[in-house]
């Protein structure tokens, strides 16, 4: 999946992100529409880093993915704004 931020740059999830990225980044995409605060956003991102990929440990967040993970909670704060 190509994913593209606001600020145009696009990434590859297949060759810019490892499978436990891959794995995270989809659990914050549904985060991304059911989030009632930016905080809540934040806490299930740390949440998400934390617990890795089934339980398996904490996950160190890639440029890429640090990049993306901006970009979603940018989304979440415009979503709550209007």
């Amino acid at each position: 999946m190509i994913i593209t931020t606001a600020s145009g740059k696009s990434y590859d999830s297949q060759t810019d992100l490892s499978p436990e990225e891959r794995h995270i980044l989809q659990k914050l995409f549904l985060w991304e529409s059911m989030a009632s605060t930016v905080e809540e956003f934040r806490e299930r991102t740390d949440e998400a880093l934390q617990r890795g990929w089934n339980n398996s440990g904490p996950v160190r967040a890639g440029s890429a993915l640090n990049d993306i993970l901006r970009d979603l909670e940018t989304r979440v704060a415009r979503r709550l704004n209007g």
